[in-house]
């Protein structure tokens, strides 16, 4: 039960880092209209052109992140490992310590995130070597 909504979870989050990485990455332009009318969106892609080419270069990158994280999140919604699942409670409750503080939480997201890809790394390295 709490496996599946884990993965169910992971899948919405990944949808949409994918959507929004992609639009960021394609269709910056037109989103920045539809949020922001035109003549303002006008204003926010930049006056120059080395602005316009910068802030384009920035948010296709900023998409293409959001559109990496996705892909991760999508991947690790389906890892079956029972060791991975054992080890993503342990390492969560552990860091339900650290919740009270901002700063500390923080730290123990960025913690997270790099522990998950070593660990699957070091899992993936011993069973297919």
């Amino acid at each position: 039960m709490v496996s599946s909504i884990y993965t169910l979870m992971c899948v919405l989050h990944s949808t949409i880092a994918l959507t929004c990485g992609a639009l960021m990455i394609f269709y910056s332009k037109e989103i920045f209209v539809l949020g922001h009318r035109s003549e303002t969106a006008s204003k926010l892609q930049g006056t120059t052109p080395y602005d316009q080419l910068l802030i384009d270069t920035s948010d296709s990158f900023s998409g293409l992140l959001l559109f990496i994280i996705g892909f991760l999140l999508l991947m690790v919604a389906f890892v079956k490992d029972i060791d991975f699942q054992m080890w993503r409670f342990f390492f969560e409750r552990k860091l339900g310590d650290l919740a009270h503080e901002w700063p500390r939480h923080v730290v123990g997201d960025i913690a997270l995130a790099i522990s998950w890809v070593f660990f699957l790394v070091y899992t993936w390295r011993e069973k297919y070597d």
